[in-house]
């Protein structure tokens, strides 16, 4: 089975930089497309960023383009995310998640994604 576990996670000041990685442990994640999605306090979950299995197409939501890259290493099973010029904003758990060979223009939407990580907890601090 696809078993994610996300890494990274902390506090960090407003304006800095955090990497979250996210492992599938069940080493069976070949040929997944992998995402990252957030849940604020008091809010839904939301989508941050894609990428296929091949690292050739990313998706990121309006809200993190230019400052997040998503980016994986497939010999690793590993997926991270690069966070840049953080923001109050960005505080929320983050989830890896993967799925199978679905459509580019379902990556947003966490239907998609049968499966998830624990989420691990990100902090900006002001």
């Amino acid at each position: 089975q696809v078993q994610l576990v996300e890494s990274g996670g902390g506090l960090v000041q407003a304006g800095g930089s955090l990497r979250l990685s996210c492992v599938d442990s069940g080493r069976t994640a070949s040929g997944y497309t992998m995402g990252w999605f957030r849940q604020a306090p008091g809010k839904e979950r939301e989508f941050v960023a894609a990428i296929s299995w091949s690292g050739g197409s990313t998706s990121y939501a309006d809200s993190v383009k230019g400052r997040f890259i998503c980016s994986r290493d497939n010999a690793k099973i590993t997926m991270y995310l690069q966070m840049n010029s953080l923001k109050s904003e960005d505080t929320a758990v983050y989830y890896c998640a993967a799925t199978y060979r679905s459509a580019s223009s379902l990556w947003k939407r966490s239907e998609s994604y049968p499966y998830w990580g624990q989420g691990t907890q990100v902090t900006i601090s002001s």
